[in-house]
């Protein structure tokens, strides 16, 4: 038997709403079994910067193979990067 779900407060700020939350269970407020999943489209993932040192040989031959496909080298090395993450 469901229990009934309580009733969520208002807040009045988000940092409020985040304190609520980190001490109250979702699952009082919310049925989750009738719950749908989400589809966004246009929603792109987030990047995250990094250094990576390669030695001059290799930079040089990736950056090489990336202008026989006319592509950034840095997009290159992003595909192989997926690839190789995909096939294992």
């Amino acid at each position: 038997m469901n229990k009934p779900l309580k009733q969520l407060p208002k807040f009045a700020s988000e940092a409020e709403e985040c304190a609520f939350w980190e001490a109250n269970d979702s699952a009082d407020y919310a049925d989750w079994t009738k719950a749908k999943r989400a589809v966004l489209p246009n929603l792109k993932p987030s990047t995250k910067t990094i250094s990576l040192r390669l030695p001059q040989h290799m930079l040089d031959s990736i950056k090489a193979a990336a202008n026989s496909r006319d592509v950034p080298y840095q997009s290159l090395i992003k595909v192989w990067l997926k690839e190789k993450l995909h096939s294992h």
